[in-house]
């Protein structure tokens, strides 16, 4: 199991990074992924904070922790220059909160994040043909995702990626160890967006895939 879209105490997430990893890898999870909520005031802290971790990485046993960020209700104009700012700070991989039903993301976000070359565009909501067309394009990930509300516009954002051939990533979007799901719920969920059983091997290998490709470019 991997997720590239979780949250500690740098942002609005319950547990610390250390023991975040520590419940996922108890929960069959091998890799996760930070992407703690940022704007331009606290993307720096974020970031530097996380990257310590990767310091002390020979002492996690059985998990690998990736240190990225979630670009968050920011206006669209400024997610291409955050893009661009985040990863010169070292995150390994970026995620962009997309337009959501269930909060007032401003219109444009998704766009703006998939033309300014994001990793991972979160519930992207009622995402247009348009913009899954060009994450398919570009090889940015549209997630499927286990949080609540987000979640209502699964089986949209399935569809629309399917016919325009965009990849897709299962992610928990986790702010509590209790939102790390178990692998059949995974399963489970996926299946709930209208997709198959052989398509969520393949979404946690386009996670794979990501980080392998960014570890590689970091190192």
């Amino acid at each position: 199991m991997i997720d590239l879209h979780t949250h500690t105490i740098f942002s609005d997430g319950e547990l610390i990074p250390s023991e975040l990893a520590r419940r996922a890898s108890v929960k069959g999870y091998r890799v996760i992924g930070i992407s703690d909520h940022a704007d331009a005031s606290n993307m720096e802290q974020v970031i530097t904070s996380l990257l310590r971790l990767r310091e002390e990485m020979e002492y996690y046993e059985n998990i690998t922790i990736v240190p990225g960020v979630e670009i968050t209700h920011v206006p669209p104009r400024l997610v291409p220059v955050l893009i661009e700012r985040a990863r010169r700070m070292g995150a390994l991989y970026v995620v962009i909160h997309g337009e959501t039903i269930v909060e007032p993301v401003q219109e444009g976000t998704n766009r703006a994040a998939v033309e300014g070359g994001c990793d991972i565009l979160a519930h992207p909501g009622l995402i247009k043909p348009t913009e899954a067309a060009l994450a398919a394009e570009r090889g940015v990930l549209l997630e499927i995702t286990a949080r609540r509300g987000h979640s209502l516009t699964n089986g949209h954002v399935a569809r629309l990626a399917r016919d325009a051939g965009a990849k897709l990533v299962y992610n928990t979007d986790a702010h509590a160890p209790s939102d790390l799901t178990p692998e059949v719920d995974a399963r489970r969920i996926v299946l709930g967006a209208g997709l198959t059983p052989d398509d969520f091997p393949r979404m946690q290998q386009n996670a794979f895939d990501l980080v392998k490709r960014v570890a590689g470019a970091a190192r």
